[in-house]
């Protein structure tokens, strides 16, 4: 039979037995009995070699069960041995074949706990005292007791032998079970260990070095092993089950008998008393059933009730409608918040790239025109020179200078080309704009500004209407304030609506460009008509005169239109351009208008704006007026290039004195005659004119300045002087006059004059025809 390996179950009792007598698996010394027989076991052997020294080789432990254990060779083959070869009693040569193969492993393990020990004293003692008391040769029965007991104390000691000769045990041990099949237990008193014995620190050291020492092959067989030894325990649990099944079978029967003894007497069985006290119970099960019934119904119609009062209440009650209300608003306010949050920085990114183009394309504008007209003035001075030296040859000039007096030429030559069929016959050189762009700096131009607008439209393209449509948000709030109008001016809603608006406005303004004479005006923009219409509900609906609402459309253009106007004033505006002028007039005056309600809330952003325009202008004057002047032999030639490129300056210097004299109404009239005036007309224009020869050039140009003079500014009647900054300008007419009196264009001098009387100089008029008794231009003044 094959070794069975080391289990982790539980030791047995003291009176159970191994259910497998050759192969109980031991790792304990022998029993006390057999160590007080073993100083004779030492000095003698058996005859017919019934001592048999087996040593059980050491298998590798697992877990702290019990190790694989000793297999002890069987005292059946010992006693026969003993009994063929000697006449006395077979107990002691069986205790000496025993107790030889226990000296053994007594040696190995001297060094055992002494609670192992003392927990098999009794048994051992017990033993020693039976055996020391036969003197005859024991029947089989008293053999076999004593064997269960020896074994039962091995299985108690629980020690691992270190024996080499263990396999010499197992085929003597074989052997004897072999030849006597009787003493083998019964399958029903065959018992299976459970519970081992815990290890002791010897048994722990010992399996831990069998651990590392074991090898390759040991492990191999001892699988092998370990699957022949589950099958023999698993075949032996069977038929112990077998057996206790039918043991329990035959205790139910029994118990069931009892159970249902007939002596027991019980009461007479009536069919009415059972049919009455059925009906009984039927009736109350009845009852209860009913009671339920009322109680289930009861509790509905509470259900029914309750909901029916929920309903109303929610329908009815105004604080309950008030809070559902707010509630939707304070959840709609901060949706709309966080989505204007999420969105600002895209508006921000689009807005600066917009502005950026702009301000590119008009630095380009300006650069070029500053460039081109100091390489105009270095030509024309390098061939005034060479005039005055009276040198031969060609003029030198460089190949950038060629090149940009040929780009001028080209670009005035298509100007005058398109005048010419559009039937402006009247135009003057110098007061074009000239602010045409080359193809490819208007091809990029136009791409990047498609892009931009690309963008531009899907940054709302994932909110709903409600998050970004101005008419809608407003929409949302009217409703709040016919609803409860107290709470919303309370809330001051009028002056949160502005900030809230602000991003959407900005939106609808990125494409805006309020220097285009073609953009769109305010009012016609769908932000300034919801607004307007948002204010005229609530001066219908409101009954305070005084109201935030009314303040909402200047706020709005206060704090978004105005900065975004300054903008384009501050870098992108050319003062000397009358269209981007006009334009941004226009819009200015729509502005003013709005604003004029609320002078005094809205006067910091009107003076920013006009501070920035006067700012600009200033620049303006300073920067890009520049009128040469040359001796009179060059200008006298009208075809001279001196003489054209002096006029063309003059001219460009007085569209910029019309361009800032139409604002007029809107910039204070001590501004515009002292940007206008003081530092324009008197400073370069009059220079100009002092520079001029006398004729009818000089009288149509004065002619243009009296023009373009605001008739604000000589509404008076009472006037018979002229405002003081236009004293050198009168001064300039009566030097004319009287230049031109005394020359071949006489008939100008009544021009003139037509120009002091418009200016309302009378009193300088009528001093100048008296002086030079000119009597026949007396009738202009009294006609006036």
């Amino acid at each position: 039979m094959a070794h069975r390996p080391k289990r982790t179950f539980r030791q047995r009792r003291a009176d159970s037995s191994d259910s497998d007598g050759a192969e109980v698996p031991s790792a304990e010394s022998g029993a006390p009995g057999e160590q007080a027989a073993r100083g004779p076991t030492k000095e003698g052997s058996p005859p017919g070699g019934g001592h048999a020294v087996a040593a059980e080789p050491r298998l590798r432990g697992r877990g702290r069960g019990r190790g694989r254990g000793r297999v002890w060779a069987s005292s059946r083959r010992a006693v026969g041995a003993a009994s063929g070869a000697d006449g006395d009693s077979g107990v002691p040569e069986s205790r000496t074949v025993d107790l030889s193969t226990d000296e053994e492993d007594g040696t190995h393990h001297a060094s055992e706990s002494k609670d192992d020990q003392s927990s098999s004293s009794n048994s051992s003692s017990s033993l020693e005292e039976e055996f020391s008391s036969i003197v005859n040769i024991p029947d089989a029965a008293f053999i076999q007791a004593a064997r269960r007991k020896r074994e039962l104390a091995r299985a108690q000691e629980d020690y691992i032998s270190l024996d080499v000769k263990h396999t010499s045990t197992v085929s003597v041990m074989r052997k004897n079970s072999d030849e006597d099949p009787e003493s083998e237990p019964d399958d029903h008193e065959k018992r299976i260990p459970f519970t081992p014995k815990p290890a002791t620190l010897r048994q722990k050291m010992a399996e831990e070095t069998a651990t590392r020492n074991e090898e390759t092959s040991e492990e191999s067989q001892e699988d092998e092993n370990q699957d022949i030894w589950e099958q023999q325990q698993m075949r032996k649990a069977v038929k112990i089950t077998e057996g206790r099944d039918i043991d329990l079978s035959h205790n139910s029967e029994s118990q069931t008998m009892k159970k249902f003894d007939t002596s027991i007497s019980f009461p007479p069985v009536n069919l009415e008393i059972i049919k009455k006290q059925l009906n009984t119970r039927l009736t109350l099960l009845q009852d209860t059933h009913r009671s339920h019934l009322r109680e289930y119904e009861k509790y509905v119609q509470d259900v029914k009730s309750s909901k029916s009062t929920i309903h109303n209440l929610e329908n009815s009650s105004n604080q309950t409608l008030n809070f559902k209300f707010y509630k939707s608003m304070k959840i709609y306010v901060e949706n709309l918040i966080d989505c204007l949050n999420e969105k600002i920085i895209n508006i921000q990114e689009i807005e600066s790239s917009m502005h950026a183009l702009l301000l590119k394309q008009a630095m380009i504008l300006m650069k070029r025109r500053q460039d081109e007209l100091k390489h105009q003035s270095t030509y024309l001075q390098q061939l005034s020179r060479k005039a005055e030296t009276s040198t031969n040859g060609d003029l030198a000039i460089d190949e950038k200078t060629q090149w940009i007096l040929e780009e001028i030429e080209s670009r005035r030559a298509r100007r005058r080309q398109a005048r010419t069929l559009s039937g402006n016959c009247d135009h003057q050189e110098g007061t074009s704009s000239d602010d045409e762009l080359s193809s490819a700096d208007m091809t990029d131009f136009q791409k990047s500004q498609g892009d931009i607008l690309q963008d531009h439209k899907k940054i709302f393209e994932d909110v709903h209407d409600d998050f970004c449509n101005i008419q809608n948000i407003l929409l949302k709030f009217q409703q709040w304030r016919e609803k409860f109008p107290d709470s919303y001016y309370e809330a001051f809603i009028g002056l949160c609506i502005p900030k809230l608006l602000n991003p959407l406005i900005r939106v609808q303004l990125i494409d805006w460009n309020p220097l285009k004479f073609d953009s769109i005006g305010l009012k016609q923009m769908p932000w300034f008509t919801s607004i307007e219409e948002f204010i005229d509900s609530s001066m219908e609906d409101s009954k305070k005169e005084n109201h935030s609402d009314k303040k909402i459309l200047s706020a709005v253009i206060n704090k978004t239109i105005i900065p975004r106007l300054i903008d384009f004033v501050e870098f992108i505006w050319d003062p000397l351009s009358t269209s981007q002028t006009t334009s941004l007039i226009t819009h200015c005056r729509t502005i003013l208008e709005e604003q004029s309600t609320f002078e005094n809330e809205v006067s910091k952003g009107k003076k920013d704006l006009f501070k920035s325009i006067v700012s600009r202008m200033k620049k303006a004057i300073d920067d890009d007026v520049f009128i040469p002047l040359y001796p009179k032999s060059a200008v006298e030639n009208k075809t001279s290039p001196q003489s054209k490129f002096q006029e063309r300056q003059f001219w460009s210097g007085l569209k910029l004195f019309h361009n800032i004299l139409l604002w007029n109404g809107l910039l204070p009239d001590d501004t515009l005659q002292e940007l206008g005036l003081r530092k324009l007309l008197n400073r370069y224009l009059i220079i100009a004119l002092l520079n001029a020869i006398p004729g009818p050039d000089v009288v149509t140009k004065c002619n243009q300045i009296a023009a373009y003079l605001p008739e604000k500014w000589f509404e008076d009647s009472t006037m018979r002087t002229s405002i003081p900054q236009l004293e050198n300008f009168i001064q300039f007419l009566l030097q004319s006059a009287l230049k031109l009196s005394r020359s071949e264009f006489r008939d100008e001098v009544k021009e003139i004059i037509l120009i002091l009387v418009k200016i309302r100089a009378f009193n300088q008029a009528e001093s100048f025809i008296e002086e030079y008794h000119l009597d026949h231009l007396k009738s202009i003044i009294k006609e006036v």
